[in-house]
């Protein structure tokens, strides 16, 4: 069975502007082998409580999809790897 999740990222604002747009793409058609997209919004730049790799700022990015239960394990897995992501979290949302 299905459910949805979201998904909060918080990228790498000193890559480049560029850069961070690949970097979205890159995550969205990620998410989109294994699962539908349901919104993207990129929520801009913000400060950090707390330094993470030397940054003070970082780009937030929020992501609804669903999918089956297994695929958000691979989608993290997939981010831990990834140059340029910061954190993530993933959540399942409440029916």
């Amino acid at each position: 069975m299905a459910n949805q999740y979201q998904l909060v990222t918080v990228l790498n604002p000193a890559i480049g502007e560029e850069a961070l747009n690949s970097l979205i793409d890159t995550i969205k058609s990620k998410i989109e082998t294994g699962a539908t997209v349901d919104a993207l919004e990129n929520l801009g730049t913000k400060h950090l409580a707390y330094e993470i790799q030397d940054q003070k700022e970082g780009v937030y990015l929020k992501i609804l999809f669903t999918a089956e239960s297994e695929f958000p394990k691979e989608i993290e897995r997939v981010l831990k790897i990834t140059d340029g992501v910061l954190r993530f979290l993933t959540v399942r949302v409440s029916e």
